[in-house]
This record gives C-alpha cells, sequence and structure tokens, in this order.
C-alpha cells in the first residue's frame, strides 16, 4: 500500500516539478503567452509577467525533493520514526496551502482568471491530496 501511495505522490509531485523547472528557465510551457501564463499560474490582480526564475527553481527543486522522498517513505526499513515525523512537515504545507486556497481572503488576494477557476479545480485539491498522502505515509510507517 505504501508504495502505491508513495508511487501516485511521486508522479503528481514530479509533474509539477517539471512545470516549475520549465518555468525557471524561461519556457512558457504550457500556454505560450507570458501575460495568460502568469494569470494561470498566479492569479493576483494585474500580474502579466511569472516570478523571477529563482522563485520556480525553489518550488521546483522543493517539490522534486518532496518526490523523491514520498518514495523513499515506502521503505519501512529505513529512518525510522524519525522519517516519519519528518513526512509530516511536507504534509501540513501541502496540506495548509490546499485548505488556504478555499478561504475567502486567498480567494481575494487571488481572484484573476484563469487562476481562480483552476484553484478550485486543480491546485488546491491536488495540494490537499499530497498533503493527505504524506500523511497517510507517515501513519502507514508508524503502524
Amino acid at each position: 500500500m505504501s508504495m502505491i501511495v508513495a508511487s501516485l505522490l511521486c508522479v503528481a509531485l514530479l509533474t509539477v516539478s517539471l512545470a516549475h523547472f520549465l518555468w525557471a528557465f524561461g519556457r512558457r510551457w504550457p500556454i505560450r503567452d507570458r501575460a495568460l501564463l502568469a494569470r494561470t499560474v498566479i492569479g493576483r490582480p494585474g500580474v502579466d509577467t511569472m516570478p523571477a526564475w529563482y522563485v520556480s527553481l525553489l518550488i521546483a527543486v522543493f517539490t522534486l525533493a518532496c518526490a523523491v522522498f514520498a518514495l523513499a517513505l515506502a521503505d519501512h526499513d529505513s529512518g525510522g520514526t524519525t522519517m516519519s515525523l519528518i513526512a509530516l512537515v511536507p504534509g501540513v504545507l501541502f496540506l495548509a496551502r490546499g485548505i488556504a486556497g478555499y478561504l475567502p481572503t486567498w480567494r481575494q488576494t487571488h481572484p484573476e482568471e484563469p487562476f481562480h477557476t483552476n484553484d478550485l479545480r486543480v491546485y488546491s485539491p491536488l495540494c490537499l491530496i499530497v498533503g493527505i498522502g504524506f500523511i497517510v505515509l507517515a501513519l502507514l510507517r508508524m503502524a
């Protein structure tokens, strides 16, 4: 069961990481128009450019590390209780981002379309699922 959860988390996080790596190196994937890509990814009023390259790179490295860590968590023989407890950190971070996407203050600061719709349908639910996945992996290791 752990390997299935870890594999699904890894695939989702690698996809997010790849997109951020591409953006960090100036690629405009999957939307060629810079302003539309920025509105789709950031969602703040008046935004028409992507964040600085190092912001995207930082997120890419973080999500890549989380993908690898998810796979490491599937190995119950390594890391012990410490590794299980550390798994709660990305779990809580992703859960917090997922929950934030449904709060009125988030809606007020990120009202731009298509971000608003994508956030409700994809970004926030994905963060909730990833956060729950890390918590499930931690609990499976401790059982």
